[in-house]
C-alpha cells in the first residue's frame, strides 16, 4: 500500500513541478506583453501569473509533506497541509485580485497610451492556451489522485485562462477601435476592473472549499461511491451498516462504519468480513484506503432484514436493509421499511 500511495503522492509532485516551471515561463512572457503594450488589462493577467508561481511553490512543498509517511507526531499522515496550502492560494488569489482594481482605478484617473496592442494578445492568447492545456491535466489528475493542492492548482489555472480569454476579447475590441479610428481605451482599464472582480471571487471559492475540507464536510461524490462499492460487494452477513464516515487526509481516505454482523460470529469470521469490507471499497479507490469497521452485534429487530440461516433467529425474514448514502450515513441501525431509525428498542437494551 505504501509503495503505491508513493507512486501517486510522486506523480502529483512531479506534475506540480512542470506547473511551476511553465508558470514562471509564462509569467516573464506576460510581463513581456504588459511592457511592450502598456495595457493594464495585460498587467492583470501578468499580476495573476504571480499569483501562479508563488501558489505552484506552496503547493509544491504540500505535496512533498504530503507524501511523507505517517509517525508518532502524524500517526495519519500530513496530508492536511494541502488543505493550508489551498487555503493560501485562495487568500493570495484574492490579494492578487483586489491589487488589480487598485491598478485599475490609478489608470482610469491617468490615463496611459496603450502600443503593439496586437503583438500583446498574441502572447496573452499563447499564455492561455498552455494554461489551459494545463491546468486541465492537473484537474483531472488531482481529482484521480486525490490531491486538492494539485487540483486547486489546475481549477487556479483555468480560471486564469478564462481570465485571459476575456481580456484578449476586449482588447481585440480596442484594437479594432483604433484601425476604425474610434477611442476605446476606456475599455482597458474597466476590463481589468471586471476581472479583478472575477478573480477574487475565484480565490473565495478557493478558500471556502479549503475550509469545507478543514471542518471535515462530508464528500458527496465520494460517499456515493463508496456506497456503490458496499452495494455491489455487499455480503450475507453484513446485516446492516451505518454511521458511514469518510475523510479524506492527502491522497487518503479514513473509512469508518458501524456494521451489524451476526451476534454468534467468532473472532476468524469477524476477521473475514472486515477483510471483504476492505477489500469492496479498495476495488473503487485502489489500495490508498485506511478503513475501520466497528462491528455491533444483531439485534431482535435486525432478523427481519437478515436471510442467515441462524439457531437464534426471533423473527422471519421480510427484506433486506436497501442502503443509500442517506441511511448509510445515518447514525443508527435501521428499521423494517427503512424509514424509521431504531432508539427506544436500542435505549430499553434490546
Amino acid at each position: 500500500m505504501k509503495n503505491q500511495m508513493s507512486d501517486v503522492c510522486r506523480e502529483s509532485y512531479g506534475f506540480q513541478k512542470s506547473i511551476v516551471i511553465i508558470g514562471a515561463l509564462l509569467l516573464i512572457i506576460k510581463f513581456a506583453a504588459y511592457f511592450i503594450t502598456n495595457s493594464v488589462a495585460i498587467f492583470t493577467d501578468a499580476v495573476e501569473s504571480i499569483v501562479n508561481v508563488a501558489a505552484g511553490c506552496i503547493g509544491l512543498y504540500a505535496l512533498y509533506m504530503s507524501a511523507q509517511p505517517a509517525d508518532k507526531s502524524h500517526p495519519l499522515g500530513h496530508g492536511r497541509i494541502e488543505l493550508i496550502s489551498a487555503s493560501v492560494e485562495g487568500a493570495m488569489i484574492a490579494v492578487a485580485g483586489a491589487l488589480i482594481i487598485l491598478e485599475a482605478f490609478n489608470d482610469l484617473l491617468n490615463p496611459k497610451e496603450i502600443s503593439s496592442l496586437n503583438v500583446g494578445i498574441l502572447l496573452v492568447i499563447f499564455a492561455a492556451a498552455v494554461n489551459f492545456v494545463m491546468g486541465t491535466m492537473a484537474v483531472k489528475k488531482g481529482k484521480a489522485n486525490r490531491s486538492l493542492a494539485l487540483e486547486s492548482s489546475g481549477r487556479h489555472l483555468r480560471s486564469d485562462t478564462a481570465s485571459s480569454v476575456g481580456i484578449v476579447a476586449g482588447l481585440s475590441v480596442v484594437y479594432a477601435g483604433m484601425h476604425f479610428g474610434y477611442d476605446l481605451y476606456i475599455l482597458d482599464p474597466l476590463i481589468a476592473l471586471l476581472f479583478g472582480t472575477i478573480i477574487i471571487v475565484t480565490g473565495a471559492k478557493v478558500i471556502k472549499k479549503a475550509a469545507d475540507d478543514i471542518m471535515d464536510k462530508a464528500d458527496a461524490e465520494i460517499l456515493g461511491k463508496v456506497a456503490e462499492s458496499l452495494i455491489e460487494h455487499r455480503s450475507e452477513d453484513w446485516i446492516d451498516i451505518h454511521n458511514l464516515i469518510v475523510i479524506k487526509y492527502g491522497s487518503t481516505l479514513h473509512i469508518e462504519m458501524h456494521v451489524t454482523l451476526p451476534f454468534d460470529m467468532t473472532i476468524g469470521e469477524f476477521e473475514m468480513e472486515n477483510r471483504l469490507l476492505c477489500e469492496s471499497v479498495s476495488a473503487k479507490f485502489g489500495d490508498a484506503v485506511d478503513l475501520i469497521m466497528m462491528p455491533e452485534p444483531c439485534k431482535e429487530f435486525s432478523c427481519i432484514h437478515c436471510e442467515k440461516d441462524c439457531g437464534s433467529r426471533r423473527a422471519d425474514f421480510i427484506e433486506g436493509v436497501n442502503w443509500n448514502v442517506n441511511l448509510l450515513s445515518q447514525k443508527y441501525q435501521h428499521a423494517y421499511g427503512n424509514r424509521v431509525v431504531i432508539r427506544d428498542l436500542k435505549e430499553r437494551g434490546i
